[in-house]
């Protein structure tokens, strides 16, 4: 029975192998060969995030908006039971706001214009609505103002890891 137990491969159910591919030319690339007991997935959902084998945000773009539209019941809800605009846009930022930005400079740079527009969009009914205010900026001015604070957070600190990458006195603090 012991010799059994040795034996026997061990199945792991967390894990799961994402393999990126990028086709060059119409030239496709033979993926390795399959890990024992290890499930290989074209797309995974890593702390929120969800990555696909293209190296696109294309999939996180859609499961962003679809759980951002069902917010938008809840918005219309409150509304309905008198909330104040304000405290309405206080909700907006609160919840669909930050699930937008959460971890924007990890994916935002994977973005395709088709999902720069959607996001875009999705914004704009917002504000029709009523949930955002009328100073919309694009989407593409929210990627770069995460990036420009991601970037001065790393030039205040450092402990960074990045921070010794960073050519010397080229920026001030």
């Amino acid at each position: 029975m012991i010799t059994k137990l040795l034996h026997a491969a061990p199945t792991f159910t967390k894990s799961k192998e994402l393999i990126f591919i990028r086709e060059k030319y119409g030239q496709s690339s033979q993926p390795p060969p399959l890990c024992l007991n290890i499930e290989r997935v074209s797309c995974a959902k890593v702390l929120g995030i969800t990555l696909n084998d293209q190296l696109s945000a294309t999939d996180h773009v859609n499961n962003l908006l679809t759980s951002c539209s069902s917010l938008l019941y809840v918005m219309r809800v409150l509304r309905g039971h008198g909330i104040s605009t304000e405290s309405l846009h206080d909700v907006f930022h609160a919840t669909i706001l930050a699930n937008i930005t959460y971890c924007l400079p990890a994916w935002s740079g994977l973005c395709s214009a088709s999902d720069r527009a959607k996001l875009d969009s999705f914004l704009n009914r917002c504000t029709r609505l009523g949930f955002y205010d009328n100073t919309v900026p694009t989407i593409s001015n929210v990627f770069s103002h995460a990036d420009d604070s991601l970037f001065k957070t790393i030039l205040k600190n450092s402990y960074h890891v990045l921070y010794p990458y960073l050519p010397e006195n080229q920026y001030q603090h």
